[in-house]
């Protein structure tokens, strides 16, 4: 009987916290910029289409560009969405995700020297974009307007 009713709980959670899906960040979409004087950056995220999102990220001064990133959001092995960046064009690091709600996600790669969380939140035409060790500390955030 306990064993029962402890299947059931479980069945229960499972239906009222579905696992997440690529689709559930769909509110990361659109093109986002932010300028501070001379220096600026972009980042874009096409809608989920296929079980993915793509993205790209672009940082500079004036006419010159100083970086930029190939991103993408999928499913991991495991089916949990997961953030993958190639700085400068280099090899992936995934990020999995780890929490998010309607408006929030935060992505975490505790083995990778840094960021090792990076974390995204949207509040109407602004998103902030925040990178950190897991703990939190060297944390440097982006705020977002969308164009």
């Amino acid at each position: 009987m306990k064993s029962l009713l402890t299947a059931g709980l479980a069945m229960m959670l499972a239906a009222a916290n579905p696992a997440a899906k690529v689709d559930d960040l769909a509110w990361m979409a659109g093109q986002w910029s932010r300028e501070d004087g001379a220096r600026w950056t972009e980042e874009s995220w096409t809608s989920p289409r296929g079980g993915v999102m793509l993205g790209h990220s672009r940082s500079g001064r004036g006419a010159d560009l100083r970086e930029f990133e190939f991103l993408r959001i999928a499913a991991g092995e495991d089916g949990t969405p997961a953030y993958i960046a190639q700085p400068g064009g280099g090899a992936p690091v995934a990020f999995r995700l780890v929490q998010h709600d309607a408006a929030s996600a935060t992505f975490e790669n505790p083995a990778h020297d840094y960021p090792q969380r990076i974390g995204y939140v949207r509040e109407g035409d602004r998103m902030i974009a925040t990178i950190s060790r897991i703990d939190g500390s060297k944390a440097q955030s982006w705020d977002y307007r969308r164009h």
